[in-house]
């Protein structure tokens, strides 16, 4: 059954137009306000916001090189960009970020996991001071499987996959796959007894300033932890540790909505991913026992300076988020409109406005992510049973599906959802469970013309 309930679910982008008695929906292509590019090319993902100032952009272009560029090893000539390591995912932001899209998971037979595809380690409890998780007491928070010369990786990782079958309800056949992660080659002895472990993709980094430029209050004011309403939909947001503030903060980026700012996304990548220190991760990524780690050779204290990490916030903070294509075709239209009666905007917060900001062009724009950046249960299928501040097991942050449909034409190949198991976005769709599971079941059982406009709308975000 559709459900019309466009103005209380905040559908300021979809204008609800009478046409021969019945209605359908006309669409801004702005997704990003004024700060919107209309490109489809490979390179639509990697373009800076509109009227940025001449100082803005110069930075976003040095931010660039820095997100781009691989580190390397200290002591070296390249003073700027040595101290890579000693243990890392990625030599540099783009290995995993390709053109400022979306990495990919490992396959079966690859010998040596995809720089795209991470694995976070904790074990049980909270730490004292920040509230967020304990990492593994001899691997540390995530699992760093590259390191630098005389200095061993930690291990390696492996990924196999389960077939599940399943039918639409006109009998139409679909398969998804179930991913098994295995962490192998440990070099340190075996992982904690009750470790708790999670796949972490990386996605796409447009529209990040917008996001973070959208007033707490709006995103705090539409949880509904309780389920007061009695809707089936339980937002929350994540409170998190703002290491800037030293105190706590509302949490808007990772998976788990488990960072609270650009600034400190962008340096605990670093400090993750590359092994590159920062004033806001000063200790190299050593956990006790890793002496060789310990060590070595460092870039310098810190290894980036905070002048660079801003202008690689500033360049993560500014790139364009491309257009909605095809607005004023019927089988987008038509899409736009069941995606609202199939309840996915419940979740999938259409409109948003940013308040003021230092970056002006990112202020007071109406915006169309289609996120409330809220966490909300996805069921059993999807979970990964490991907590992040206050995320459960089974809760995840609603993603911004803005550029969803360039995903293809960015990365050559479309993996979706927290661990890359979704190839097509019907499985994305498909895998939804928990407060997911009445949308997911709308689409499921749907005819095949409601089932490809739905995706057709989805292909043009």
């Amino acid at each position: 059954m559709i459900r019309w309930a466009a103005a209380a679910l905040g559908l300021a982008g979809l204008i609800v137009v009478a046409t021969c008695g019945s209605e359908e929906f006309a669409l801004d292509p702005n997704l990003g306000g004024e700060t919107t590019r209309f490109d489809a090319t490979r390179n639509s993902f990697s373009l800076p916001a509109p009227e940025l100032t001449t100082a803005e952009r110069r930075a976003f272009e040095v931010g660039d090189s820095f997100f781009t560029q691989n580190w390397v090893t200290a002591p070296a000539s390249t003073e700027a960009r040595d101290g890579l390591g000693p243990t890392f995912n990625a030599q540099a932001c783009s290995s995993c970020h390709v053109l400022d899209g979306r990495g990919s998971p490992p396959t079966p037979s690859q010998a040596e996991a995809n720089p795209g595809l991470l694995i976070r380690l904790s074990i049980p409890g909270a730490d004292a001071v920040t509230g967020g998780p304990l990492p593994d007491p001899r691997y540390g928070g995530q699992l760093q499987d590259r390191s630098i010369l005389g200095v061993p990786a930690e291990g390696a990782l492996r990924v196999s996959y389960e077939v599940i079958a399943g039918a639409y309800g006109d009998g139409t056949e679909y398969e998804l796959r179930m991913p098994t992660f295995e962490i192998t080659d440990l070099e340190f002895g075996p992982l904690h007894p009750e470790i708790r472990t999670s796949p972490r993709l990386a996605p796409q980094v447009i529209g990040m300033g917008l996001l973070e430029a959208v007033p707490a209050e709006e995103i705090t004011a539409a949880a509904d932890p309780g389920d007061a309403d009695g809707d089936g939909i339980s937002g929350r947001a994540n409170i998190v540790w703002d290491s800037r503030l030293g105190a706590p903060a509302l949490g808007r980026f990772g998976w788990k909505a488990n960072v609270a700012t650009v600034e400190q996304q962008a340096g605990g990548a670093f400090l993750g991913d590359i092994g590159v220190t920062s004033s806001l991760h000063p200790k190299e990524n050593c956990p006790e026992g890793q002496t060789a780690c310990a060590e070595a050779i460092n870039g310098g204290a810190p290894e980036i300076a905070d002048n660079r990490l801003g202008m690689v916030t500033i360049y993560m903070r500014t790139l364009a988020v491309p257009a909605l294509r095809g607005a004023d075709t019927q089988e987008v239209r038509a899409g736009a409109q069941l995606f609202e009666g199939f309840g996915c905007a419940s979740c999938h917060t259409v409109t948003h406005v940013t308040g003021q900001t230092d970056i002006a062009a990112l202020s007071g724009q109406t915006i169309h992510p289609y996120t409330d950046l809220l966490l909300h249960d996805m069921g059993a299928g999807l979970a990964d049973d490991r907590e992040d501040f206050a995320a459960s097991g089974r809760e995840w942050r609603t993603p911004p599906l803005w550029g969803i449909g360039l995903i293809d034409e960015v990365n050559g190949e479309r993996f979706l959802l927290h661990d890359g198991r979704a190839r097509t976005l019907e499985e994305a769709i498909l895998w939804h469970g928990g407060e997911g599971e009445a949308s997911k079941e709308e689409f499921r059982t749907a005819g095949p013309e409601q089932r490809a406009a739905l995706i057709a709308f989805l292909e043009a975000l």
